[in-house]
């Protein structure tokens, strides 16, 4: 299933849907023991990613503690041209 948002197409399906025996009544299929989930290798190596990287997270939260400190304060002033230079390539690279 796909999601389309503002025209802009989501990702499809991540990984496949593996079916397993049907059971009927109280009597199992051979082969049929035991639920298993597989989960595709894309969603293993976001998961070892994610694993790899906890200082960046340690770092990424004190820098909105930051930022939430300067807002509060008044004193924020991001850098528009940087700003806009972001905007506009995310529009042109995500069409």
């Amino acid at each position: 299933m796909s999601v389309e948002f503002f025209g802009i197409g989501g990702p499809g399906q991540i990984g496949g849907l593996k079916k397993s025996p049907k059971v009927q009544g109280d009597k199992k299929v051979e082969g049929g023991g035991e639920d298993k989930v597989q989960f595709s290798s894309v969603l293993q190596e976001v998961n070892r990613a994610k694993a790899a990287t906890p200082s960046g997270d340690a770092e990424r939260a004190e820098r909105v503690k930051e930022l939430q400190a300067q807002i509060r304060e008044g004193s924020y002033q991001p850098d528009l041209e940087k700003v806009s230079a972001s905007l506009l390539q995310f529009l042109v690279e995500n069409r």
